[in-house]
């Protein structure tokens, strides 16, 4: 079972979501009405990623949850690879297609960028286009400059209302680890769409 909560950030309200492995989702998009009931498990990731999300926007480099992320071998890849880019630092589309052993794959490597479905914690707004243009970013422009600024020591100004894009598929994938303190792990198997909305006291 999928279980959700709603986050008010720096950058407008997100919605994280978590099954008992591990946190699978976190996106600046509303993802539907809370359904009743949330397994231990899947509450003890969200309340990691919660204290992740509050690191993070204090201006330091949080320590990620357990993470349960569906993808091909090749979007596992990238996703990883993102966890590897350091706070404050920026990797060109080709640089991160390079660092897999994909020279030639920039493109595939957005692709996966804006399949990624955890938001922030896994960096893709990390990914700039060569000669240092933003590229894309799924919640748009606004967002993806506001986190940078807001990793480069910066005071962004309050965050403007942000749009994500479309709602991405998912599909089952291998495993694989990701650089850092924790590990990407595919889930075999559609999930069920039963979800739950919890408000953290600190909100």
């Amino acid at each position: 079972m999928t279980c959700r909560l709603r986050y008010r950030s720096p950058v407008g309200v997100l919605s994280l979501e978590a099954e008992a492995q591990g946190m699978s989702g976190l996106s600046f998009l509303d993802r539907g009405p809370p359904c009743p009931g949330m397994s231990g498990q899947a509450r003890a990731h969200l309340d990691l990623a919660v204290e992740a999300l509050e690191t993070y926007f204090a201006g330091r480099p949080p320590r990620l949850p357990p993470l349960a992320l569906r993808g091909t071998p090749f979007q596992l890849a990238v996703w990883a690879a993102l966890c590897a880019i350091p706070w404050g630092e920026v990797r060109s589309y080709g640089e991160v297609a390079r660092l897999l052993g994909r020279a030639g794959c920039a493109r595939a490597v957005g692709g996966a960028n804006h399949e990624n479905p955890v938001a922030i914690l896994v960096p893709c707004h990390r990914v700039v286009q060569a000669g240092g243009k933003l590229g894309g970013y799924a919640a748009g422009l606004d967002a993806k400059r506001w986190l940078l600024a807001h990793e480069a020591g910066a005071r962004p100004r309050a965050a403007p209302g942000m749009r994500a894009g479309p709602s991405r598929a998912r599909a089952p994938a291998r495993t694989l680890p990701c650089a850092g303190p924790a590990a990407v792990r595919s889930i075999e198997g559609p999930p069920r769409h039963q979800e739950s909305r919890w408000r953290s006291s600190s909100r």
